[in-house]
Formats: structure tokens, C-alpha cells, sequence
């Protein structure tokens, strides 16, 4: 107990508290870093009329040029209310989100009151840095309540999956301490803003692995809300393989010194959706070429995936794609854009879609509804990593649960399951689902269920008789609606 009193005791002696900064770049930095403390209600994706239990959390953020604060899009998705507060201030003021961008970890803030700037310093942007140059991360992590600092290196500069949108995004990973809180902080390059903390590795004897979103993809973010919008980070479409075995390259009609990767599908509705071909090799993206593993020459020594190519363009901007098609060389132009996987999401600031008949509860196959369990199905990982959108299923549509009634007996216990066809109408989305039972097909509501989670399977119900039971079922169980608004 003395020892814990002791340390306690400590912090606050007043030479703790007038320890003197030296370092001029540290108090421009602190002036620019703030706190944000959030309310927010999740969207409850099991029974999806509804909401979770409010909940509170807190991250960081920075001052930027124009009095905004920018921070994590995880900071603040599902919020209802933001406070922000300076460093060395008591005062909370009231915040607003002004635009955010899920797919790559960012966000701008706004607040109303001009009194909250004073005293602040925008942050001055700097360039990303190289290997083995030292950072520091600034926030409010868990554990205290004061602003904290950690420094650390540069370990590596890649594309990695970000967590909270599933995208492969540049980062850059340091062994700078990042902890629950630090999101969204500031971390400096020699008094410059090098990115913001957003995630970290945990586990599986990882230890000091923390990333940054650097500042290419926060000069992307700023470039694209400049009209008022925020149109996303745009997608190529296609499946591709490394073409690093010689005979595939040979047999492909890949003439050197082109290398490439090899286009196993295009996906439906995608910005290479009729430009781009199964089995066209992509050798080079504006100009830079594609070697045989997928990657692209950065700099000297450094290479990067060539998704990062197209990450870097606006949505609505048009790319040069270089294909080897037949043993022929060809330059293709494509407008980017952005496309909704089958298994789309994790969606945030969204309610989820839902359609329920006669106690059966539908609503599409997302990453959100799939983090609900710890061991996710097969099936749901084989849709999810292998079907992509084709003009036959644009969305993967679950029959997630049954609400039991006598009309649905024998059908209670089905759950978790994909959909094929409703009155003999192929469900491609959950709009086709809600049409195709307005027309039951001889007094019935046949529902043929999917190969891939139920081999083909059987619901039928007399459409008369759950036409009747709907109501009774629906106040039940306390359901206003019995669809989501966006399919009303």
C-alpha cells in the first residue's frame, strides 16, 4: 500500500509540475492536440429495428489550418454527441462532425465557438518520413487523464488492412507506444505532422506495433471533401494473381520485360467492369510499371503494393491502365469509382436493412452482421472471401433468424441462412426480396434458400395465412416497421 501511496504522491510534487520544456516544436505541437470525448448508439445488426445501450468513449485529434480539428473516422462513427477540450483546459466545448471518411480512417471536426481557438496552434503538415526516422505520438490514452508522449522509429512503410473499414490502405507502422485513446492523435516528425495514430497489433507475441494514417492518404482525404463532398477512396475492381512463376507469364503470352498481374475476375459494376477482361495482365498503372509480385518501385529500395496506385486517385478521376491482352500490349482509360462487395461493409453512421414477413427476419450479409459471433460460419467466410457482385447477386441476402408463431412452425430453429430465390424470382438484393413477395406463386410464399449454406433448401408458407399473422407477430415482438427505411 505504501509503495502505491508513494506513486501516487509523486506527480504531484512541485518539481514534477514545473519541470521546465526546452523544446519550442513540443509547445507548438501541444497547442495544437485536444481530446475528444464521444456519445454514441450502435445500430444493433441482430435485431436491427433497434439500438444498442448508449454508450461514451473518448480518442484524439489535432488542429488543422481553418479551425478543424482532425482525427479517426472510429472516433466518431454511430456519435450523437462530441465535447472537445485543450490541453491544459477544463472547459469542454460542444463539436460537430464535418465530414468523415470510414473507408480511410479520417475525420474533420468543427466547433462552433470561436473563444475555443484561442490559445491553439494549427499544425504544420509535413512529408512522409523514411525508414528509421524518429516520431512522436501525442494523444490521451487510456490510463490518465493529462496528454501524454511517446516516441519511437519508423519501422516500415506499407499497404495494410485498416481494422475499422477492411480497406488496404497505406500506413506506416512504429514502435512509438500507441494505446485506446491515442486514435486519432497527432504524431510529429520534428515538430510537423507526420499522421495520426489509428490502430494496433495485440497478440500472437506482437509487441510495440502500432500504425499511423500517414499524410498521403490525410492530403488525399482534404483533396477530396474540397468540392463539400466526400466521395471515397476509389477501387479498381478486379481479382488479380502475382505472375512470378515464368511459365504462367509464357503461357499468358507475356512478352519480357512486361510483368504484371494476371486478372482472375472483374467485378460487376466496377470501374474495370467492362474495360478490363479475365485474363488481361496488368503490367502497369499511369506509367509505373508492375513487377511479377504485385508490387511497385516507391522510392529507392522501397516497393509498395500497386493498389496503393489507385487508392492515391479521386473518385471520378480517370486512370491509365497498361494490359498485356493476347500477347499485345494496349493502354486502357477507366473512370475510378467505388463498388459494395456482396459482403459489404462494416458500415458506421447507417442503420442496418431489414425485412421481416410472417416472423422471418431478413437483412443482408455484412461484415457488421458477421462480427456479431466469435466463430463465424464457413459459409459466411467462403461468401465473403469468394463471391464477388455479378448482374446475378448483387448482395448477399440472410434469412438471419425466425420469430416463432404457428404460421412459421417447423421453421424456428433456421437461422444464418443465404437466399436464392423468393417465388421463384432470384433474390439479388434485398429490394428483389421485397418485391418478390408481393407475388406469391399459388397461394404461397415459396422461399428456395441458398446451395452454399442450406444445399438448396425449402420454406414454404401459405401466403393468406401469413399475410394475417404478420401484424399479430410484428406488435409482439415490439417491431414498428416491419422493413428498414432505406426500402420503404
Amino acid at each position: 500500500m505504501s509503495m502505491l501511496l508513494l506513486a501516487l504522491l509523486s506527480v504531484t510534487l512541485p518539481s514534477v509540475l514545473s519541470a521546465e520544456r526546452t523544446d519550442p516544436a513540443d509547445d507548438e505541437v501541444r497547442r495544437s492536440v485536444v481530446k475528444i470525448f464521444v456519445t454514441m448508439q450502435k445500430p444493433d445488426y441482430y435485431q436491427p429495428w433497434q439500438t444498442d445501450p448508449q454508450d461514451n468513449a473518448s480518442g484524439s485529434g489535432v488542429i488543422i489550418r481553418g479551425r478543424r480539428i482532425l482525427t479517426n473516422a472510429h472516433v466518431v462513427s454511430d456519435q450523437t454527441y462530441i465535447d472537445v477540450r485543450k490541453v491544459g483546459d477544463s472547459a469542454r466545448y460542444r463539436a460537430r462532425v464535418e465530414f468523415v471518411a470510414h473507408d480511410a480512417e479520417v475525420a474533420l471536426l468543427s466547433v462552433d465557438d470561436p473563444g475555443f481557438f484561442e490559445g491553439t496552434q494549427p499544425i504544420e503538415f509535413g512529408a512522409l518520413p523514411r525508414q528509421r526516422d524518429r516520431l512522436a505520438a501525442y494523444g490521451f490514452p487510456m490510463g490518465g487523464d493529462e496528454l501524454s508522449i511517446t516516441e519511437g522509429v519508423v519501422s516500415r512503410i506499407e499497404v495494410i488492412e485498416y481494422s475499422h473499414s477492411a480497406r488496404m490502405l497505406l500506413a506506416i507502422q512504429t514502435d512509438a507506444a500507441i494505446n485506446p485513446g491515442n486514435s486519432g492523435g497527432p504524431v510529429v516528425k520534428a515538430g510537423r505532422l507526420a499522421g495520426i495514430s489509428f490502430q494496433v497489433v495485440r497478440g500472437d507475441g506482437a509487441e510495440s506495433i502500432g500504425y499511423v494514417v500517414p499524410m498521403p492518404m490525410i492530403r488525399r482525404f482534404l483533396t477530396d471533401i474540397a468540392d463539400g463532398r466526400y466521395d471515397g477512396v476509389p477501387r479498381l475492381g478486379v481479382v488479380t494473381q502475382a505472375t512470378q512463376n515464368p511459365d504462367l507469364r509464357r503461357y499468358f503470352k507475356v512478352p519480357p520485360p512486361y510483368e504484371g498481374e494476371l486478372v482472375k475476375k472483374v467485378v460487376y459494376g466496377s470501374s474495370a467492369w467492362g474495360v478490363l477482361r479475365e485474363r488481361d495482365v496488368i503490367t502497369a498503372i499511369d506509367g509505373i510499371r508492375i513487377a511479377q509480385d504485385g508490387t511497385v518501385l516507391a522510392e529507392e529500395g522501397k516497393r509498395l503494393s500497386w493498389v496503393h496506385l489507385v487508392n492515391m486517385h479521386q473518385s471520378g478521376s480517370e486512370a491509365a491502365v497498361d494490359v498485356i491482352r493476347e500477347g499485345k500490349p494496349l493502354r486502357l482509360k477507366l473512370k475510378l469509382g467505388t463498388f459494395d462487395e456482396v459482403v459489404a461493409g462494416p458500415f458506421y453512421d447507417l442503420k442496418p436493412s431489414y425485412f421481416v414477413h410472417a416472423g422471418l427476419v431478413f437483412t443482408p450479409l455484412t461484415r457488421n452482421y458477421m462480427l456479431l459471433w466469435e466463430d463465424v460460419a464457413t459459409s459466411f467466410r467462403m461468401t465473403q472471401e469468394f463471391l464477388v457482385p455479378s448482374p446475378e447477386r448483387r448482395q448477399g441476402v440472410l434469412l438471419a433468424y425466425v420469430l416463432p408463431h404457428e404460421v412459421n412452425a417447423g421453421y424456428h430453429e433456421f437461422r444464418g441462412i443465404l437466399i436464392d430465390s423468393v417465388n421463384g424470382v432470384k433474390v439479388k438484393d434485398m429490394r428483389d426480396l421485397v418485391r418478390a413477395f408481393e407475388s406469391p406463386a399459388g397461394g404461397f410464399q415459396v422461399i428456395r434458400t441458398d446451395e452454399l449454406t442450406d444445399f438448396g433448401g425449402n420454406i414454404i408458407l401459405d401466403a393468406a395465412r401469413a399475410a394475417a399473422a404478420h401484424p399479430e407477430i410484428l406488435a409482439r415482438h415490439g417491431i414498428v416497421s416491419d422493413r428498414s427505411s432505406d426500402l420503404r
